[in-house]
């Protein structure tokens, strides 16, 4: 069989990969501990379901509009008027199959050969697979953790060239938690003003946020950075709702239409009922989300002070999200029965073997010194887990 070029030079989801492999290895009776997938273990609202289920019993469920119904539409407009402080026409606005397929979407509208695209690592892994799978160059700039895994201005310019399409944006951060404040998103915000370049501006997670932080969207910064901004969002996060499937993107209006135009040539409309239960989430009572972040917030606490306490692994304290990247290429070099652990490939293969304890190696996110744990699961799994991780990070040795 003759595959395509773009098609070999994608690889597996490895967080989608490691969640398999872990899932597998408990259907054979394993006890295992999973860390890896990015997904709330909280059920979805019973308001959320039930409208839902009026939409069937209604038989709503037929075709909709391409880019979603003017009712889920000004759901939209609303929310991002609300949280963002953000004015959006309706032919600003696509709603898409999760906010993945908006992102997809934006890739397929924006991007073709040559055009550059940067990306602060470290990165969700899915960024850098779709600027190749529509041709273009990923430009990749590695922050650290003396800028909070933000990318400033100076180490910006340095990736910036005639070529450059777009930077994305994803803030609060998958893999890191970290979260770009105001003054940063000004100083980025100005250079694609200067530089002619489009944000695409990732903020899946905005709800999910700690200390006091408080999300900002670089697009209500003013116009002009408004004009270059596509905005993703959705309710995966937000509404515990990873399998409804349902997205949203806003941004200029010649960029939205050919965002449809490419929708309406792959899936079409989202789900008819998604998309009734989505006006729901949105429209509805939001007393559910504080409750299910005041317990991450819980989760978070517990888990980042048991790392920093686990000789060789140090952790920043994430200001959202729901995941830990702590740095633990300090074992490298180590062995355990004489076998090396060099790499964050190795340490993840070891604590899944050995701990029985599944998470995402950090060389998948663009940084082999970390790894990535996600606190979006019970406090028991998270003790049982650190525990089994901290015993079995005491058993490697130097020989």
């Amino acid at each position: 069989m003759r595959l395509s070029e773009r098609a070999k030079a994608i690889k597996p989801s490895p967080t989608l990969a490691m969640d398999a492999k872990a899932k597998a290895l408990k259907a054979a009776g394993k006890d295992i501990v999973n860390f890896g997938v990015g997904e709330p273990d909280f059920d979805t609202p019973d308001n959320i379901k039930e409208a839902a289920i009026k939409a069937i019993r209604d038989g709503f469920t037929k075709y909709t509009p391409v880019g979603g119904t003017d009712e889920l539409k000004t759901a939209v407009i609303e929310k991002f008027r609300k949280d963002n402080n953000l004015s959006f026409e309706k032919e600003e606005i696509i709603v898409s199959c999760g906010a993945k397929h908006s992102l997809y979407n934006i890739a397929e509208a924006l991007f073709g050969a040559g055009d550059e695209v940067i990306i602060p690592a470290p990165y969700w892994v899915t960024y850098p697979d779709q600027v190749v799978l529509n041709d273009a160059v990923s430009v990749i700039a590695a922050t650290d953790e003396k800028t909070s895994f933000k990318i400033e201005p100076e180490l910006l310019k340095t990736k910036l060239s005639a070529r450059t399409k777009a930077l994305i944006l994803n803030t609060p951060s998958n893999p890191t938690g970290l979260a770009y404040d105001k003054k940063s998103l000004e100083a980025i915000a100005e250079l694609a003003v200067k530089h002619d370049f489009y944000i695409i501006s990732d903020e899946i997670y905005e709800k999910l946020t700690y200390d006091g932080f408080s999300h900002i969207s670089i697009a209500s910064l003013g116009e002009e950075i408004r004009k270059r901004t596509v905005v993703v969002n959705g309710l995966s996060k937000s509404h515990a709702m990873t399998g409804w499937r349902v997205g949203f993107a806003a941004g200029p209006k010649d960029i939205i239409k050919a965002m449809t135009n490419i929708q309406s040539q792959s899936t079409s409309n989202p789900t008819s009922i998604t998309q009734k239960a989505a006006v729901e989430a949105l429209t509805g009572p939001q007393n559910f989300i504080p409750e299910m972040v005041s317990e991450f917030d819980r989760r978070r606490k517990y888990m980042v002070d048991r790392l920093n306490n686990i000789k060789g692994v140090s952790c920043l304290t994430p200001v959202g999200a729901f995941y830990a990247f702590p740095k633990v290429s300090s074992c490298y070099g180590k062995k355990f029965n004489g076998n090396p652990i060099n790499s964050s490939l190795d340490l993840s293969a070891y604590l899944l073997e050995q701990a029985q304890t599944a998470l995402v190696p950090g060389i998948a996110f663009g940084d082999d010194r970390y790894i990535r744990l996600s606190y979006a699961t019970s406090m028991e799994n998270i003790k049982k887990g650190l525990d089994r991780i901290e015993d079995a990070l005491s058993k490697l040795d130097n020989n």
